[in-house]
């Protein structure tokens, strides 16, 4: 065991001394040492019930043979982040939390680890060390939360940022978003979408990382308690057996999580996080993967932002384990951490609720819910979430808008500035020039709020799981660096065309280079983390991991 080697032999005295400190005895210092990487904290909603979902887990591990130590992890909830200087923060706190459970893991000699997240960053954080590390792991996903209410209405927090263009269009008093408010967000768990949280729940599921069922079993439901039993118990499984991360995380694993994407609509942000995992893995991954995936996997699951169904439809439809059933001929069949197969889970999987999770000859769309378009705007490529995007505008041709950060352009839609037909550019908000790749839920919901129905968002930055509309995202190279973003002027014409994932500056080339002769990049006062990370940050299309 990995753990002898700090509590084996006599040597090791003044190690044990300290572990003696801590209560233990000795039949347990014969016995595997499990971390437990837990991301409680009372700031996230996501992350609240943690504490008890742990202490489930500390019950399978001691219940299984081992001996639980349980540590802390940082979180941020992108949604309380959102709209200010603190996004940020959001993307580089993902490497942050892969080396704090790193330096845990590695310092105390683990033999096994199980990681309790819920958030956007979070989860892919703990896959990426996960991986990095290969000692036996499992990923317990905290759960979405359940849908909020009002009146006859199902609301989730898309309905809330939405609400504040229609409260700036004077469609809606600020009474009403009060009201809206207070009851969309019922309680604990990820929010109620196909937003970054659940994606990268489904996605662990999909690796084969989670038990089934983990994904999409809602925060406050007891069978959440139960999974968190049997995780702590099946990673002393996963250890007698050896069986580690880069076993379950292969390439062949990276494509059916990407067909599950697919398939579910999920957010453009999984993109930048698989191919992260895919680096610390050392397994190749690039856009053209999810490309060629999405040609051949339907969208079968209308799920919100884009359509009408929650998490919590999901996970009475059968959760991903359903999902598998359906697309069972589209496949790889593959280990898990459960010790079953992905065939042997979609075999034994039933679909309950055919609209909600739809057969592939009744899918929503042909292909599948993402695509990554390159064009002289990107020529490293950029990201979309089609299945949240209306037919009218999967081809679109208009001016450009453009604004030096999201600041300037929020305060445009606010006071409409912005025309029907605009494409709205926002830049230096990439990894490096952001920095951070900062999410923008506030502006693409200000456009539906607003009402708008034909303006394009196009950005070097990111947006969230709840966007929908024509906004593209992840735009390399970025403006910082150079990039075709940074030399588009107003009025210059944007041509999209997502049939051909083309994204298409139409500005000539001489033109082009006599603007770069006399370009200045935007430069900001950095300090901290932030400085730090704008100098060792990769693009977007390499997933943004640090070097």
């Amino acid at each position: 065991m990995r753990s002898d080697e700090i509590k084996a032999g006599y040597q090791r005295a003044p190690n044990r001394s300290l572990l003696r400190s801590l209560g233990l005895t000795d039949r347990e210092m014969e016995k595997p040492f499990i971390g437990i990487a837990n991301a409680w904290s009372t700031i996230v909603p996501g992350h609240v019930h943690l504490r008890q979902l742990s202490e489930r887990v500390r019950e399978g591990i001691a219940a299984g043979g081992g001996v639980p130590f349980e540590f802390g992890v940082i979180g941020v909830c992108d949604g309380i982040a959102m709209g200010h200087e603190g996004m940020r923060y959001s993307l580089p706190s993902r490497e942050n939390i892969a080396d704090s459970i790193e330096i845990m893991v590695q310092s105390h000699r683990f033999d096994g680890l199980v990681c309790v997240g819920t958030c956007d960053k979070i989860v892919p954080g703990m896959l990426m060390a996960a991986v990095r590390m290969d000692i036996p792991t499992i990923v317990l996903t905290g759960g979405p939360m359940l849908e909020g209410r009002l009146g006859d209405r199902n609301l989730s927090l898309t309905e809330v940022f939405e609400a504040v263009g229609r409260v700036a269009a004077g469609t809606m008093d600020e009474c009403e978003l009060c009201e809206l408010e207070c009851a969309a967000m019922p309680g604990c768990g990820s929010c109620q979408g196909m937003y970054t949280a659940n994606t990268m729940a489904c996605m662990t599921e999909a690796l084969g990382m989670s038990l089934p069922g983990t994904a999409a079993t809602p925060a406050i439901d007891a069978g959440k308690l139960r999974l968190a039993r049997e995780t702590g118990e099946r990673v002393l499984d996963l250890v007698r057996e050896n069986v580690t991360p880069r076993e379950i995380v292969t390439l062949p694993a990276l494509r059916n999580a990407i067909r599950i994407d697919m398939a579910l609509g999920g957010s453009t942000n999984t993109v930048l996080h698989l191919m992260a995992i895919a680096t610390e893995a050392g397994v190749p991954l690039d856009l053209d993967t999810f490309n060629a995936i999405a040609d051949t996997v339907p969208h079968i699951a209308a799920m919100l932002p884009g359509g009408p169904y929650s998490m919590e439809r999901l996970h009475v439809s059968g959760g991903i384990p359903a999902v598998f059933n359906r697309l069972a001929p589209l496949l790889e069949d593959l280990p898990t951490v459960s010790g079953r197969s992905v065939r042997e889970i979609a075999e034994t999987a039933r679909v309950r609720d055919d609209e909600v999770i739809r057969s592939l000859d009744r899918a929503v769309h042909e292909a599948g819910g993402l695509r990554c378009l390159t064009g002289t705007l990107a020529p490293d490529g950029a990201v979309v979430k089609a299945a949240a995007v209306s037919d009218a505008m999967w081809r679109h041709e208009g001016p450009a808008r453009v604004f030096d950060g999201e600041p300037a352009a929020m305060a445009a839609l606010l006071s409409r500035q912005i025309t029907e037909g605009d494409v709205v550019v926002i830049r230096y908000e990439g990894p490096r020039g952001g920095p951070g790749m900062p999410e923008m839920l506030s502006p693409t919901s200000a456009l539906v709020g607003l009402g708008y129905t034909r303006v394009v968002l196009v950005t070097d930055g990111r947006f969230s799981g709840g966007t929908r509309g024509p906004c593209i995202g992840h735009i390399a190279p970025e403006a910082a660096i150079g990039g075709p973003i940074g030399l588009v002027r107003d009025g210059d014409r944007i041509r999209v065309d997502l049939h051909e994932r083309r994204l298409d500056l139409l500005v000539d080339d001489a033109e082009l280079a006599r603007r770069r002769s006399t370009w200045v990049p935007v430069k900001k006062e950095l300090s901290g983390l932030l400085a730090r990370y704008a100098r060792t940050v990769e693009q977007a299309n390499l997933g943004a991991v640090q070097r």
